[in-house]
This record gives structure tokens, sequence and C-alpha cells, in this order.
């Protein structure tokens, strides 16, 4: 069991290593080279180098030492501390990525393009392996606990706006707000298929006559797992059986394929699916 937790920490800490100098030299290299704010304490780290050149990587942690302890207070748990440890290798990142990486003068739509897109890669690093960087994250999970109308993804935007709308104010551009946003939306874009892109498929419902038949080229065929529901039309109130199947969005075609061979007059109904846990698809952890 020791073994496996040294493993599972040396991994962790592979991962925060990389994700952390990813982000880091995002942003110094790409984000902040070009006044462009990458929103959250990592914007305000910056906006406080651009007025004192205090090393963005130290502001970073200072900021973020009374929220982390704020949040183990309230919340406890190995995510915080986990939390600490990806804040501190993410901190030094950035204070060494400020001494010996370029920075890097160019068009501010290349520059917030592959800005986003390095951001979005390191911070998926870092949480696939259960931890944050910290900062916004933390507080805003603290601030929906007082005030549930308002969710995390929200609370999140209206900071990160305020950080954006200040970096504009302090670069004194109008256009840093507008290079922000779309560094911010790749980085979550490339964030949301890093962590939940692989895991997407589609839920697939089948009403047939011929359940044995589908049921049995499924599992032969594609190789995946199939429910059978027994259900009762609410206008016929005729007892069928329906299939439910969980599949690849690539092998929706091999559905239709044993639909049309098997039964022409099944309805089928098909939904998207934001992530998939268990055998066959991801592993829970």
């Amino acid at each position: 069991m020791k073994n496996f937790e040294i493993k599972r920490f040396l991994k962790d800490l592979i991962f925060y290593l990389i994700g952390g100098f990813i982000f880091s030299a995002a942003v110094t290299m790409f984000i902040s080279a070009n006044e462009i704010s990458p929103g959250g304490f990592a914007g305000i780290a910056t906006i406080i180098n651009f007025l004192t050149r205090i090393p963005s990587g130290i502001t970073l942690f200072i900021l973020n030492i009374p929220i982390l302890i704020l949040g183990f207070l309230k919340f406890g748990g190995f995510f915080i501390i986990k939390t600490a440890l990806a804040t501190s290798i993410a901190s030094f990142m950035l204070t060494v990525s400020d001494l010996i990486l370029p920075s890097v003068k160019l068009d501010r739509v290349l520059a917030a393009v592959f800005g986003g897109i390095l951001m979005g890669l390191g911070l998926s690093l870092v949480m696939l392996r259960g931890a944050t960087t910290g900062g916004v994250d933390i507080i805003a999970k603290l601030i929906n606990k007082k005030f549930r109308h308002l969710t995390v993804g929200r609370i999140i935007l209206i900071i990160d706006a305020g950080v954006i709308a200040i970096a504009s104010i302090i670069y004194r551009n109008f256009e840093t707000a507008l290079y922000s946003i779309i560094a911010m939306f790749l980085s979550s874009f490339v964030m949301d298929k890093m962590l939940y892109g692989a895991d997407k498929g589609k839920l697939v419902y089948i009403i047939t006559a011929s359940p044995d038949e589908i049921c049995k080229e499924i599992i032969t065929t594609l190789r995946r797992g199939v429910t059978r529901l027994s259900v009762k039309g609410g206008y016929t109130s005729e007892e069928r059986t329906m299939l439910m199947c969980i599949v690849r969005r690539y092998e929706v075609s091999g559905i239709y394929d044993i639909i049309n061979r098997t039964d022409n007059n099944a309805f089928i109904v098909i939904g998207d699916v934001g992530e998939i846990i268990g055998e066959g698809f991801k592993p829970f952890s």
C-alpha cells in the first residue's frame, strides 16, 4: 500500500511540475509579455509585476497563502493539500520562467491564441491529478458555500472579468480586455477537451420488438454493455422492451447498422453524455 501511495505521489508531482512549467511559460512568454491578462490570481500577479517588477511567482504564492489556509479550515481534506503543493510548484515555476525564459513580442492575436492554449494545457495536467492552482477556484467555492444561488463558474467569471478590467486600466489599452477574453476562452476550451473530451459519448435508447437480436449484436459487434428495461406505451398500453447503451460517438454508426439489419421499425433516442466512468470507458478513481 505504501509503494502504491509513493508511486501516486510521484506521478502527481511529475504532472504538477510539467503542468506548472507549461502554464508559467505561457504566462511569461506570450501573455504578460504582450500585456494580456491570464485572469485570476495569476492576472493580479502579472499586474503587480508590471507596476513594481516583483516576480509574478512570488506574488502568486503570497496571494494564495491566506486563501489556502482559509480553504483548509473550511473544507479540509486531501484536495487542499494537493492544491497547496500544485500552487507552490506553479509559483516557483513562474518565478523561474520570469528569470530564464524570453518575452516573445508578437502579434497579440497570436500571443492570445498560443498563450491561451498553453495555459489550458498546463492547468489541465494539474487538474487531471486532482488539484488546482488555488486562488480563484477556492474563493469561488467559499462564496458559493455562503451564497448558493451563485454558481462556482459564475463567480469565477465575475472575478476574472474584474481582473481583466483592472489590467486594461493599468496597461492603458482597451484591447487588452479583448485579447484576454480570447486567451481565456481558448484556455477553457483546451481544459474542457483535456478533462472531459476523451470521455464524451452517446447515450442510446432503443425501443424495439427484437430486443434479443439487437442486444446480442451490440454486445458481440461493438463489445458494449446493454441494459434491458421494461416499458409500457402511454397511448397503446403495449408492453415493450427498451435497450439502453452508452457508446463512443464514432460507434453510433455501428448502432444504425445493427438496427437496420434487425428492426427497421425500432424507435431510437440518442443523446450526448458529458463524461462516462466505468468499465470500458474511464476508470473510477
